[in-house]
């Protein structure tokens, strides 16, 4: 049935935002700080909103506000920076499904492209040229019940999970993930320390230990103080 808002006795359709638009939080540019485009000059584009709160989020100031942009004037500002990298993230990009048409857009203009999601949306739709970095939520993170396990079925080589861990239990989670569904053999899996929650040599130990086939990672963007 057609919803339908009423205003001074008149019957008005309920409309939904353009196809072009997003609701926009920032566009910044900085060095890749994870993923195996570490390093990179990057330009970031932060989407506004998301449906997940995990207690370690450091980016809670991307849940609302923002202002509404075409793809068109994304694109503008992303060509003034001269760099091929480009990175959509949040909040949670897919929240709004006009990401989609943002992606594909990037991709015909030649950039590399990669878009950081929180496993808990459907990635199917999601341009195959775009690297696809899945979070993998833990029971640390609070929002272990939201993973999309059937995600798993979209994921190219070229993709990557992403693990943050917060304590021993995260830890042994992760692995028992990482080895009962074969994450290592579908595409690149890697392990972060919960910055404020966990001593990066204690994971790197725990990995070493195991002999896990996985990629031990710290955020650059916070070692140099940068976004």
């Amino acid at each position: 049935m057609e919803r339908k808002h009423y205003k001074e006795g008149k019957v008005l359709k309920k409309t939904s935002p353009p196809t072009n638009e997003l609701r926009l939080t920032e566009i910044f540019y900085s060095l890749q700080g994870e993923t195996r485009l570490v390093g990179w000059p990057t330009v970031f584009i932060r989407l506004t909103g998301c449906p997940l709160r995990c207690q370690y989020c450091d980016t809670t100031y991307a849940f609302s506000g923002g202002k509404r942009q075409s793809v068109e004037s994304i694109l503008e500002t992303v060509k003034t920076y001269q760099t091929r990298h480009v990175t959509v993230t949040g909040g949670e990009p897919l929240a709004q499904p006009n990401c989609l048409n943002l992606l594909s857009a990037l991709c015909d203009l030649n950039y590399v492209v990669s878009l950081e999601t929180s496993g808990a949306m459907d990635i199917a739709k999601v341009d195959p040229r775009v690297i696809k970095i899945v979070d993998i939520k833990t029971p640390g993170s609070l929002e272990m019940h939201r993973n999309l396990w059937t995600n798993l079925d979209w994921i190219l080589p070229t993709d990557e999970f992403k693990f943050v861990i917060c304590h021993r239990e995260d830890y042994e989670w992760s692995r028992s993930q990482v080895l009962e569904k074969k994450l290592a053999e579908k595409a690149t899996v890697l392990f972060s320390p919960s910055a404020t929650e966990l001593p990066a040599k204690i994971l790197a130990d725990w990995i070493l230990a195991d002999q896990l086939p996985v990629r031990f990672q710290l955020q650059l963007h916070k070692i140099l103080g940068v976004s």
